[in-house]
Order: structure tokens, then sequence, then C-alpha cells
């Protein structure tokens, strides 16, 4: 296996996406304008025990950004790619299919770092946010972890829908689902239907683990994991349909 293949796939797909002012500045500059309106904001306000509303919303921003980064990144792009013909001529060289998956992992990858870095920046500058490296570590962790149960969302998007609705279609199902897992407001203050709701939806999930390395989740790490474990191998399976179904037409 040549590793340069994805080095190089990887490179490119990052740039291509970064020296696009409309999907790179929205992508970036959205988490943390939210959070700066709502999290700094409030920041010595207490949200959950003794977790500021500062720290609480950097996990639910940091959550709805990788989200948005997967969403676009592997939907909205890869729908248009396949419309124009992309994927049809990667066919036709030696590249191997999963460099396609890989690049855009790593593309997803390195802008919710990009995300969390600003929001992390945003948070300490304040002085709202305080914690300890064990913390920190496992923030990054599960954060850049969120990307592969996403990318599900994003690639199924991307193999169903032509490049003309993809963006519009993808902001319908974006902004209502993050919504209704808890990222713009703690699920706590929300309607008895969206606490019913929100334990069905991946963001929920990984928001949860989110506040949970910070003391501030509902406990139930296990059941958190095993849902988007479940919910990441389903949902590949599904992409590899689609995907063959792409490849025939």
């Amino acid at each position: 296996m040549n590793l340069n293949v994805y080095r190089l796939e990887s490179q490119s797909e990052f740039l291509k996406l970064w020296r696009m002012p409309s999907f790179s500045l929205p992508s970036i500059l959205f988490p943390v304008f939210f959070y700066l309106l709502f999290g700094i904001a409030m920041g010595g306000s207490r949200a959950a025990g003794s977790t500021t509303i500062a720290t609480y919303l950097m996990a639910s921003y940091g959550c709805f950004g990788l989200l948005g980064t997967c969403m676009f990144g592997f939907g909205a792009s890869l729908a248009i790619e396949r419309e124009q013909g992309w994927l049809t001529l990667k066919r036709t060289t030696p590249m191997p299919p999963s460099s396609l998956f890989v690049a855009k992992t790593v593309m997803a990858m390195l802008f919710g770092l990009i995300i969390l870095l600003l929001l992390v920046a945003c948070g300490l500058l304040s002085g709202a946010v305080h914690l300890t490296a064990d913390q920190w570590v496992r923030f990054f962790a599960i954060s850049l972890f969120s990307v592969f149960p996403f990318s599900v969302i994003g690639l199924c998007l991307g193999f169903s829908v032509g490049g003309k609705a993809a963006p519009a279609i993808a902001n319908l199902i974006y902004l209502p689902l993050s919504f209704a897992s808890g990222l713009w407001f703690p699920i706590e203050m929300m309607p008895g239907f969206f606490k019913k709701l929100a334990p069905a939806l991946p963001p929920f999930h990984l928001n949860q683990l989110l506040l949970g390395s910070f003391g501030s989740g509902d406990g139930k790490t296990l059941q958190h994991l095993l849902f988007l474990l479940v919910f990441t191998l389903l949902g590949y399976g599904l992409v590899s349909v689609l995907y063959r179904r792409s490849q025939a037409n």
C-alpha cells in the first residue's frame, strides 16, 4: 500500500476546501461566533454542577462544528463531485477507492481540530474555562472520534442526492439535528418532546460523552458508546451499498 497516495489525496482534499470560502468560513466561524455570543457572554454562570456555561457550551459548539464539517465536507462536496463526474474519473486511475474516504476523514479531522482550538482559545482567554490536563485530552480525543459517526450521515447524503440539492438538504438536516440534540441549549431546558427525541440522535450521545469528560454528563458512558458504535457500523454498511449503487449507474 502506497501511503504517499493517501497523504497527497488528504492534502489535496483539505486545501481544496480550505480555499473555498463558502465552506471554510462558515464551518469554522459559525461555531466560534455562537460560542462567543452565548458561551463567553455568560461564561461565569453555572450550567450543571460546578461546570460553567462557557465550559458546557464549548463541548456543545465543538460538536456542532464537527457535525457541520462532516455534513458539508462529506455530504455536500461528495454529492457535487459525484454529479460532476469526479468519482467516475477517479475510478479510471490506479488510486484505491479507500483513498477518497481516508482523505475526507483526514480533512474533517483537520477542520475539526481548527474549530476546537479556536473554541478552546476563546474559553481560555476569557478566563471562563478551567480544565485539568486529562480533561483536555479526553475532550480532544472524543471530539475527533465524532468524525466517524458524523461522517456516516454526510456520506449517506452525498451518495443519495444530486449536487445542486445537496447544500440545501444538508442545511435542512444539520440545523434541526443540532437543535434537537441539545447542541444549542442544554437538553434539560428543552420541551419534553425533544427530551424523548434526543436519545435517538447521534450528536446527543457525542455531546453527552464530551460533557462527561468535564464531569457534567448523565453518567451513561457505556450506553452512549454502544449507540455510536452500532450507528457507525450500520451506517457504513449502508454507505457501502450506496457506493456500489453509484458505481453501477
